[in-house]
């Protein structure tokens, strides 16, 4: 943390794309004050965007200022670039204005101009890249969310993972977050739990001959709940009704279940703030008052929904029923919200726990699901809109399935799970630091191989390794006992074209991370890790085999303090980056 700030405060440093980014918005407003363009009835610069262009090639700088503000102008775009042109020309800092295809900007600097950044980037330290861009709004990040009837599997560890990456992210980013779980411990599956757990109860008395019917949990897993089921109650739960018994065997598996769960995922580094139940909410009337807060505004009505498209189920049945009217919000139909026999629907139950959470918090909800969820997304986007009384209030993020594989053969099954490998198997054979940063190397929408061999190596083919190298390289080289005073370095001495390739990775940081936020998508966080580990080790190689541009240079030593600034510029960077992702920077490997 830097000393300069106090807890809770950002560094928000403004940065060349920042800068340059401002100088043209500015531009535009005096030539709209000079009558040179015409004064738009709405002005938005929200798409106004300064980045690097995809080639050098074109130069140090893109903007497509004239592209997206030609039409607010009522000008041709090439024409409006032509004025923003003029004046970039005139900064000291600018060495050529270039106008690309229809209007894009290309700027070139002049030499130096980016070693300048590293001043910055050494002020800030470990904060460089944090932001206001959340101005301290609520977003509730609700993931995992797994039915407790059993521990966690290597899929749950993704959506675990994600939404964790995610919340950090937002937190750096400005948002107040809070982290949340849903347990689903009041539907038929639960119901399931605890007839599978008490034939397990019933093993563990002594009973033999004992065989798991189908549609029960056959894992190994509830051979402990069985005796602890035991060791708690004796036998007395034997001359119970089913009835009877069904409530406190539930009761007990459950609680049980998330006790392990909640031991994996602090196991991977995740922990939670909230835990809400759904049997909570129902207990506490809560479904009730949401489908009567939804009937208070025209939006639940009874009726007949039309029969499904194509074969018809064989439990259908044209019926009245109590219905959301879905279909006014984008979803393809109305929604129904209570069975035949008086009881809530899953969907009613959903209804209810959004209700809730809004009321709670007030903010946006971002649901981090699986992919086989997909075919929900719509009408809980339908309801929670109903709910807020406004649009995208509700952003839910899908991860696809994870192959698990070792030298490229699947993975065996967990003999404990029995019918799945556990979040536990997969973190015992490669550890939370590999879980998290691999799992992260793809978007969330796309599938991801995981192959033990591949992850565990010490290579440029492991990313975790790969990245967390480059800062233990970066530490080593800061490790000695004469260490220059890095802010009085002439960072203009830093002329290379590896070094300058560095800077300008480095000063993309904070836009990265502002990009990321509002994306929803911290994968690009390990992608810049990747791309700047290997410029770090790009720079390294050259500095060996070219002796003059190594980081020590005993015979110069302002170079020396430049490359040194440059080295430590990258470690807090990296540092930052991996601290996001929740993964340990190992100072030696």
């Amino acid at each position: 943390m830097n000393a300069s700030l106090k807890p809770g405060q950002f560094s928000v440093k403004m940065n060349i794309f920042s800068d340059f980014q401002d100088f043209i918005l500015t531009a535009f407003d005096e030539l709209i004050a000079a009558g040179t363009i015409p004064s738009p009835e709405l002005i938005d610069t929200s798409k106004v965007v300064v980045e690097l262009p995809r080639e050098e090639a074109h130069g140090d700088l893109a903007c497509n200022a004239a592209m997206v503000l030609s039409k607010q102008a009522a000008m041709k775009p090439r024409d409006l670039a032509v004025l923003f042109a003029e004046r970039l020309a005139q900064r000291k800092d600018v060495a050529e204005v270039e106008i690309a295809g229809p209007g894009f900007i290309n700027i070139r600097l002049t030499e130096g101009r980016w070693a300048q950044e590293l001043k910055g980037i050494l002020e800030a330290g470990s904060d460089y890249g944090r932001n206001d861009l959340g101005k301290d709004e609520a977003v509730n990040v609700e993931f995992v969310s797994a039915n407790p009837t059993g521990p966690l599997h290597a899929a749950h560890a993704r959506g675990a993972i994600f939404g964790d990456a995610l919340a950090n992210l937002l937190e750096w980013s400005g948002y107040k977050v809070c982290r949340e779980y849903y347990i689903n411990d009041a539907g038929a599956q639960v119901d399931v739990l605890a007839r599978s757990a008490f034939l397990r109860y019933r093993e563990a008395l002594g009973e033999t001959g004992i065989t798991i019917p189908d549609g029960l949990y056959p894992g190994m897993y509830l051979k402990e709940v069985g005796e602890a089921l035991k060791t708690k109650f004796g036998d007395s739960l034997l001359s119970q009704s089913e009835e009877e018994y069904l409530a406190t065997v539930r009761g007990f598996a459950i609680d049980m279940m998330m006790e392990g769960i909640k031991k994996d995922l602090s196991g991977l580094g995740v922990d939670m703030d909230v835990y809400s139940s759904e049997r909570g909410l129902v207990d506490a009337g809560k479904v009730a008052d949401a489908i009567d807060s939804l009937q208070k505004e025209g939006l639940v009505y009874r009726g007949v929904l039309e029969p499904p498209k194509g074969q018809l189920p064989e439990d259908w049945e044209a019926r009245e029923q109590l219905l959301f009217r879905a279909t006014d919000f984008g979803d393809d139909i109305d929604r129904p919200l209570q069975k035949s026999d008086g009881s809530w629907t899953y969907f009613a139950s959903d209804v209810a726990y959004h209700h809730d959470k809004f009321q709670r918090t007030g903010g946006a909800m971002i649901n981090v699901w699986g992919a086989d969820h997909g075919g929900y997304v719509k009408r809980m986007k339908a309801a929670t809109e109903a709910i807020s009384g406004q649009k995208n209030t509700l952003d839910v993020k899908l991860c696809q399935l994870v192959t698990l594989l070792d030298k490229g053969k699947p993975v065996k099954m967990s003999k404990r799970a029995g019918t799945f490998v556990t979040l536990s198997d997969v973190m015992d054979a490669v550890g939370a630091d590999v879980m998290r940063f691999i799992m992260l190397t793809r978007r969330n929408d796309q599938t991801l191989e995981f192959d033990y061999a591949k992850v565990t190596e010490k290579s440029r083919e492991n990313p975790v390794f790969y990245v967390q190298y480059a800062f233990a390289r970066g530490c080593s080289v800061l490790r000695q006992d004469n260490l220059p005073k890095l802010s009085d370095a002439d960072y203009s001495l830093l002329q290379a074209s590896h070094e300058v390739r560095l800077i300008k990775q480095l000063v993309s940081w904070p836009q990265l991370v502002r990009s990321a936020a509002l994306s929803h998508e911290p994968h690009k966080i390990a992608f810049y890790l990747i791309d700047l580990a290997a410029s770090f080790h790009g720079l390294w190689t050259a500095g060996r085999e070219n002796p003059a541009l190594r980081f020590i240079i005993e015979s110069d030593a302002d170079l020396t303090c430049a490359r040194l600034s440059l080295v430590q510029a990258s470690v807090n960077v990296i540092q930052a980056g991996l601290s996001l992702l929740s993964v340990d920077a190992p100072q030696e490997m």
